[in-house]
């Protein structure tokens, strides 16, 4: 008997239906059997099936001799199901990765409830991919396995049946059984939560709900969307069968109300001139079930008004206002935003008529928070030129990371263009604005945005995807602009001046925002790691993926979970997405801590004991602090198709190398991320790109830049310099053999020294 049944109806999606059932049959708990079931599909659907049933024992045909519809299809796979529990999964969705060993753990941690709902994720043919905004609902603290009446949230979610796993025996102990007709799902769903003894919940995506740019039911325009009454008739007629779940009612009576509402509104579900009459039937339903004396909340009570009175006319009526107003709105917003640009252009033009003033403008990360190099060299500014004042540039989300001293500056700002235009210093990791006309006298620093290990600047000219319809024109009068440019190393040196060419100056004195490494002392750190929750007298490994230029969505090959918990209590991992596509990694839970949101990742670095990462700049960082660096290598050949590297990382990395999930526990299980071949390595990483940053390189800077020194502080050896040791560093002078193998304003502070 096989934990696991899932069943997958296929009716004309021979396009998607490889990749859902590959997505099934890669799971690592293997421990399954696939139904899948041809609904009489007109296409190759059932050819692919048979093939796959060929090459695959645990994939189970099932052709229909005519189509039935989605409900009745699935209906034929349970009746084949062995499985301890049931999984419906739509032929046009997947499973994500390592999906089934997760919903396996949690069957497990809460006793094998009847009911465990897991999260999903809309992916639309954009490539873009959104969460279930619901998913709090998931997140609830509190006893599990538990009744529907001790989370009655979770009647918010999308009321379908495949973000569920069902025991067979509940399942079949009570008889349901998918209705014919459109919206299938409603009286399946509202009845198996409502009946379930025990129901569980995983906080983790678990699906990927294909979101298709033409041909999905829900969105084709038919007289079938009608089926809905039905639908909701079943459901209530399931109440009259079974007196104890009346409380239920008035709840269901609101999701029906809102249901009937959305499938009103949309303007691709219902034919034309069909509208009416849908609104008459939906009044019906809202006087035949209607609860008396129970309130409406107050949000929702258009939608009762709407449903209640049949109100089509006056429904037709506000939308077309609707319109208008908003046809209106875009012109006037149009127009003042036209009216607005040229009055900034012109106080501009006027400013630039003014005198510099000794003042210095810094921005990182095209507006985000203060970090990075030109963060570091902005408070060296103020520590060794006090007579400089600064500003800093961000967007308003971001000024909490501002530290007290630097002037706020929102870009696009009356103040924004004053400041470019008449500051004596500019400073920046990325392009300065377009709009930026250089004066003289005006100073120019990019930083840049660390050691490049993937191509940059002209070499992006034959990498597409890469460069993303770059203007490289506009790239060089950028570079035209430049006075200094910033390199930590000769590669990045000799990088910069190929890629980039220009008449600006390099300083090759290493990366400012780097010197941190070499000031805080252990106490900070500690402090750093409690902020964070990191458990005393735990290893906390940092991971950290770089960018990926094909992919629109934060590249997650890692089940960080799993990871966890194969690597026992001793570990915690901080999970850190890049920044480019604001958005988290992963879900904090346990030993997993997703900081895809702090505002400093060199704090983040300091408060780690090793880094795993891909093609990030982040480890020529996190090299000065000569800690462990595990290099996660899964995807070489697409990342060097897409963007290209200087160098084979493979071939000279900082640390030990894994190519995949299990490679990478067991390099941590056996204690090779902390032994001596993984030492040798990163000293030879450490002489060949940091032998500049020895903690002073923002104080070079500054005193070459803005004081006109030529006499600067030498460079520190690498030999005589002491980064700060990390917290699990005497455990790692520990022998390999005794490393078991596993189954608030000092802070503040701190943060804004970083």
């Amino acid at each position: 008997m096989p934990r696991f049944s899932v069943i997958v109806p296929a009716y004309q999606v021979q396009a998607y239906l490889h990749e859902c059932l590959e997505s099934v049959l890669s799971q690592s708990c293997p421990d399954l059997e696939l139904i899948v079931v041809d609904d009489c599909s007109p296409d190759a659907c059932g050819a692919i099936i048979d093939e796959f049933a060929a090459r695959d024992a645990r994939v189970l045909p099932v052709h229909l001799p005519e189509n039935v519809g989605l409900g009745r299809a699935r209906n034929a796979g349970v009746a084949r199901a062995s499985g301890d529990y049931l999984l419906f999964l739509d032929s046009d969705d997947t499973l994500t990765p390592d999906a089934l060993r997760s919903v396996a753990d949690r069957l497990k941690e809460t006793g094998d409830p009847d009911v465990l709902v897991f999260d999903y994720a809309r992916t639309y043919w954009t490539g873009e991919a959104v969460r279930n905004q619901a998913a709090l609902q998931l997140t609830e603290q509190g006893p599990a396995p538990f009744r529907l009446e001790d989370r009655p949230g979770l009647l918010r979610l999308l009321m379908v049946a495949w973000n569920k796993a069902y025991r067979r025996e509940f399942v079949e102990k009570q008889g349901f059984a998918f209705p014919p007709g459109l919206y299938e799902d409603t009286p399946w769903t509202y009845p198996v939560l409502m009946t379930a003894e025990s129901i569980a919940t995983l906080d983790r995506v678990c699906v990927h709900y294909r979101q298709r740019r033409l041909g999905s039911i829900l969105r084709t325009t038919s007289e079938r969307h009608f089926d809905v009454f039905e639908q909701y008739d079943r459901v209530f007629a399931f109440l009259e069968e079974h007196p104890g779940l009346a409380q239920w009612r008035p709840v269901l009576f609101r999701r029906m109300v809102h249901h009937l509402a959305i499938v009103y509104s949309r303007r691709d579900r219902l034919p034309k001139g069909s509208r009416a009459d849908f609104l008459r039937r939906a009044r019906a339903h809202y006087r035949r079930y209607r609860t008396p004396g129970v309130p409406v909340p107050l949000r929702a009570r258009v939608q009762h008004v709407l449903i209640r009175f049949g109100l089509h006319r006056t429904y037709r009526s506000l939308q077309l206002a609707s319109a208008l107003h908003r046809r209106l709105s875009r012109r006037t917003g149009r127009l003042l935003r036209a009216l607005r640009t040229a009055a900034l252009r012109a106080h501009y033009r006027v400013q630039r008529c003014l005198p510099l003033r000794e003042s210095a403008a810094f921005a990182a990360d095209d507006g985000r928070g203060h970090g990075c190099d030109p963060g570091a060299l902005e408070t060296a500014f103020r520590e060794l030129a006090p007579h400089i004042r600064t500003a800093w540039i961000a967007r308003p989300e971001h000024h909490h990371t501002i530290p007290p001293g630097p002037r706020r500056l929102v870009p696009g700002s009356v103040a924004y263009w004053t400041a470019l235009a008449r500051s004596r210093y500019l400073v920046s990791n990325t392009g300065f604005d377009p709009g930026l006309a250089k004066r003289r006298g005006q100073v120019l620093v990019q930083t840049g945005q660390g050691t490049p290990l993937g191509h940059i600047g002209l070499d992006l000219q034959e990498r597409p995807a890469a460069a993303r319809g770059r203007d490289f024109a506009r790239l060089l009068r950028d570079v035209d602009r430049w006075d200094y440019v910033l390199s930590a190393n000769r590669h990045t040196t000799l990088t910069h001046e190929r890629v980039h060419p220009g008449r600006y100056t390099t300083l090759e004195y290493g990366h400012p925002r780097n010197d941190v490494f070499l000031t805080v002392g252990a106490a900070d750190v500690a402090r750093l790691r409690a902020s964070l929750g990191i458990p005393e007298g735990t290893v906390a490994i940092l991971y950290a993926p770089a960018h990926r230029d094909y992919r629109r969505s934060p590249y997650r090959s890692l089940d960080l979970q799993r990871i966890a918990r194969r690597l026992g209590p001793r570990f915690v991992v901080l999970a850190r997405g890049h920044h480019a596509y604001d958005a988290p990694l992963t879900t904090s839970c346990g030993r997993v801590v997703d900081v895809s949101d702090h505002p400093n990742v060199q704090s983040l670095c300091l408060a780690s004991d090793a880094l795993v990462t891909d093609y990030s700049s982040l480890m020529f960082d996190y090299a000065n602090l000569d800690r462990p660096i595990v290099i996660h290598t899964d995807d070489w050949e697409a990342y060097e198709a897409a963007r290209g590297t200087y160098f084979d990382l493979r071939a000279s990395p900082p640390g030990a190398i894994a190519r995949g999930e299990d490679e990478l526990i067991d390099i941590f299980a056996t204690g090779h991320w902390r032994g001596s071949r993984s030492a040798q390595l990163r000293a030879a990483f450490r002489e060949r790109f940091c032998t500049h940053d020895d903690g002073r390189a923002a104080e070079r800077v500054v005193r070459r830049v803005v004081l006109g020194e030529t006499e600067l502080p030498p460079v520190v050896p690498l030999g005589e310099r002491r980064p700060v040791p990390s917290a699990a560093s005497a455990l790692m002078r520990e022998p390999l053999a005794t490393v078991p193998h596993p189954a608030g304003a000092h802070v503040a502070a701190l943060t804004d020294r970083l």
